[in-house]
């Protein structure tokens, strides 16, 4: 594989099952949450800094892949490494620094909750879900080093877990009215994927008798929305995070764009545009626009 690979992280595991830089399997899981938790922050920062756009670049995903391909003395001590391709087109900077920052994020993040001090400003909130999921395997005497490039160690421990569960926004349940596309079913299961929008989805379980009903949406989900009311968990920001008890749906059409009767023709509106133009201006257009527009335009020999 062509590139060049560069360490940009190092995540060193402290505590009696470490010795001897030997990191035990069931480590192996927290390496892989904190890829996960490296690739969902770095989504997260680029979508702030292009509220304008829907999809990330091809190969983002590719340019935040961690790979470990080593261990290290020091308890077990593991460099993680991105692969920098050596691109025929230079789309992308040379540095992967959609990994750096979000590397420096997440040590922004645990250094905080080591100190016991607010999480930071640009921090997601709505990453603190994936954050959670890591350091579940540590006992109470393990911990986890980060060091990022040009910062200095901070640990994440079970501690650190128990001040960022403090952070999570509180569930209550609540009335559901949401409207969104169904684009996936499972029968079988009995639920289906209700997106709100682009990049909001939620799952919503639905019972035996409006089947028909959520195929239906499925099926002609390009002309029409399925409006879902019920009951569910809901953030403290108002977030459906999920349906549980769904007592109507609702099939709606999409609008399509209102026609005017009234509204007078192109034709006529042009008239009225040309109307607004001085005589005097109209006198100053060449009389051979028409057989040699494209010589008045491009600069290209009269006919």
């Amino acid at each position: 594989m062509a590139g060049q690979w560069k360490e940009v992280v190092r995540l060193t595991f402290k505590g009696d099952r470490f010795r001897d830089h030997a990191l035990d399997l069931t480590a192996l899981a927290e390496l892989t949450q904190f890829q996960r938790m490296v690739a969902e922050t770095a989504k997260a920062l680029w979508r702030t800094a292009n509220p304008d756009r829907e999809r990330l670049p091809k190969r983002f995903e590719d340019r935040t892949r961690l790979c470990l391909r080593r261990i290290e003395e020091g308890s077990a001590v593991a460099p993680l490494e991105v692969l920098i391709d050596e691109p025929q087109y230079e789309l992308y900077e040379r540095e992967p620094t959609e990994v750096d920052e979000a590397i420096a994020l997440a040590w922004d993040v645990v250094r905080a909750l080591d100190r016991d001090a607010p999480l930071p400003d640009k921090f997601p909130r709505s990453l603190i879900p994936e954050y959670l999921k890591w350091g579940q395997g540590l006992t109470d005497d393990e911990s986890v080093e980060i060091t990022a490039r040009g910062r200095e160690p901070t640990r994440f421990t079970a501690v650190s877990r128990s001040r960022l569960a403090s952070f999570a926004e509180p569930e209550h349940e609540s009335f559901i009215d949401v409207t969104g596309e169904v684009l996936e079913a499972d029968v079988r299961q009995r639920r289906f994927q209700l997106w709100l929008d682009e990049r909001t989805s939620v799952t919503v379980p639905f019972f035996p008798d409006q089947e028909e009903q959520v195929t239906d949406a499925l099926k002609g989900h390009r002309t029409r929305r399925l409006r879902v009311t019920g009951s569910g968990e809901v953030s403290a920001q108002g977030k459906v995070l999920r349906i549980t008890r769904v007592d109507q749906l609702h099939p709606q059409p999409i609008s399509e764009p209102s026609y005017d009767s009234a509204a007078p023709p192109v034709e006529d509106v042009l008239a009225g545009l040309a109307a607004e133009v001085p005589p005097e201006e109209w006198s100053k257009l060449p009389n051979d626009l028409s057989d040699n527009l494209d010589h008045y335009l491009y600069g290209w020999p009269r006919q």
